[in-house]
């Protein structure tokens, strides 16, 4: 019995693959239903393109998923939403407005912040209300630190926004000259520095140190390997947090809705076994069941690791280059549950330290959990204008080490709630085991990773640059996602289906 008959129907009624040279509507495939995966697709089928999307999962987003919990659906992926326009202009430019499939809330407040000594703050959208508060926090050469570091890091994020981030394949040679025509880029960039070393000049009172050397962790690094060119990140937050109703998992529904009305064909719980090459290119996929479907081009959404290790079929396995998805960055056990809070007053995005950030890198470096992590907690019912229900939803999230053997339950139930406890912080009830994903359970989730959750590490000043861009080695194969260029985090992920689109466009123009 076929598992896909709406998917044969489809495709066996779709003409054979055109000739690459030909102009008219290809066939064109993408593997997974990820932020990328939709964007790249909605964007091939507005551009006339027979676009297919085959996803293993039961429902859109990837990573970006939800579970269910006494409250209802809570998230179980990203938490955090900047740089709103790149979702705008997927909309826009494909003859839509987000704000009729979603509902985005702008969060005046970023995020709050503890440490163990019982010192807290709270960081702002408003640089002014931010500086005021790092100033009661500690004292006013701190303020003015803060207002510094941020006139450096916006800096940076405007000079390398357009040749590193918009483009489809950055270009070392423009970046080499927008830097010489701009030295005091250089300054700022602290070439040689890791990130926490940079942040070690930047400011005096250690807590603010940690603060902005946990950024890091959002593009999967370490604050002591990763660049201090990974100080602009700060800059993403800054420019604005928004809220999702319904959970981050919405924008991807309301994304997949996008993708359907520009005609494009999505099949969940189809898994794809192999990526078909012939004559030395993609021309098709092999599905769980042994079913061949050809095709003109396939974008692959997902962890371009699973590519290189053959997760794909042994005729693409020279189509990622091995320093492309190595090392690997950070993964999480994170617990998504209901429960009551009781102790501290939660904001939407929450912060609470361990005492000593080397300790926990320096154990996850190991392989090993770290026993005094930094823990962040996503207060999904909480924010602006939002009265929290009984119970409320949560995510926690722990960084951890990829590749990791399984830890016993009770030990990372220990390890998070009762280091919370510690914090002041407990739930009632406490979560159960259905609650936890770990390394291992993020492997079993998306094949191939590891259970990184942000594909090839952002270590070393040349990292931006080893990351594969959309073109693959192998002639038909795109690649979009967070794993592929310009990197981790939901609008880059979906900015990666944009340089898909638009690659393939380009090849089949020039080719």
């Amino acid at each position: 019995m076929n598992p896909y008959p709406k998917l044969s129907t489809y495709l066996d009624t779709c003409a054979e693959p055109s000739q690459v040279s030909d102009m008219a509507s290809a066939r064109i495939i993408v593997i997974g239903a990820g932020m990328g995966g939709l964007a790249a697709a909605a964007r091939l089928a507005h551009a006339g393109h027979a676009v297919t999307l085959l996803e293993r999962a039961g429902t859109p987003g990837g990573k970006m998923r939800q579970v269910p919990s006494d409250a209802g659906p809570v998230d179980a992926g990203p938490t955090v939403l900047t740089l709103r326009h790149v979702f705008d202009a997927l909309f826009e430019d494909l003859g839509a407005r987000l704000d009729d499939h979603v509902t985005l809330v702008p969060e005046p407040l970023l995020a709050r912040h503890f440490w163990p000594d019982g010192s807290q703050l709270d960081l702002h959208a408003d640089l002014d209300q931010s500086a005021e508060a790092v100033g009661a926090f500690a004292g006013a050469r701190a303020a003015g630190q803060f207002r510094a570091f941020c006139t450096r890091t916006r800096a940076l994020y405007d000079a390398f926004e357009t040749p590193m981030i918009e483009t489809a394949v950055p270009d070392r040679a423009a970046v080499t000259g927008l830097v010489m025509r701009n030295p005091r880029l250089i300054g700022a960039m602290a070439p040689g520095l890791s990130l926490a070393a940079r942040l070690a000049r930047d400011f005096s009172d250690p807590r603010l140190r940690q603060l902005f050397g946990r950024y890091a962790t959002y593009v999967g690094g370490s604050p002591y390997t990763a660049p201090a060119l990974l100080s602009l990140v700060w800059q993403a937050e800054a420019a604005g947090v928004w809220r999702v109703e319904g959970g981050m998992h919405a924008l991807a529904r309301a994304i997949e809705d996008l993708a359907q009305n520009q005609g494009v064909a999505l099949h969940y719980d189809a898994e794809v076994a192999q990526i078909d090459v012939s004559g030395g290119r993609a021309r098709g996929v092999t599905m769980g069941n042994g079913d061949h479907f050809k095709c003109d081009a396939v974008v692959f959404n997902g962890d371009p690791r699973a590519v290189a290790h053959g997760h794909l079929g042994t005729g693409v396995l020279d189509a990622v280059a091995p320093e492309a998805v190595t090392p690997r960055s950070l993964s999480a056990e994170v617990w998504s549950f209901a429960a009551t809070p009781h102790g501290r007053d939660l904001a939407h995005h929450n912060v609470f330290f361990g005492r000593d950030p080397r300790t926990e890198f320096e154990a996850i470096a190991r392989g090993a959990p770290p026993r005094d992590p930094t823990l962040y907690v996503c207060a999904q019912d909480r924010g602006t204008g939002a009265a929290p229900p009984a119970p409320e939803r949560f995510e926690i999230i722990v960084n951890a080490a990829p590749d990791s053997p399984e830890q016993e339950f009770e030990e990372c139930h220990r390890r998070t709630f009762q280091t919370l406890k510690d914090r002041r912080l407990s739930f009632d009830p406490p979560p159960g085991p259905e609650a936890l994903t770990t390394p291992a359970g993020f492997e079993s989730l998306f094949p191939g990773s590891g259970g990184a959750l942000y594909g090839r590490s952002p270590e070393g000043m040349m990292a931006a640059f080893a990351r594969p861009t959309a073109r693959s080695r192998v002639p038909g194969l795109y690649l979009a996602g967070g794993g592929a260029h310009p990197g981790a985090g939901v609008p880059m992920a979906t900015l990666s289906g944009r340089h898909a689109a638009e690659t393939i466009l380009s090849d089949r123009i020039s080719t």
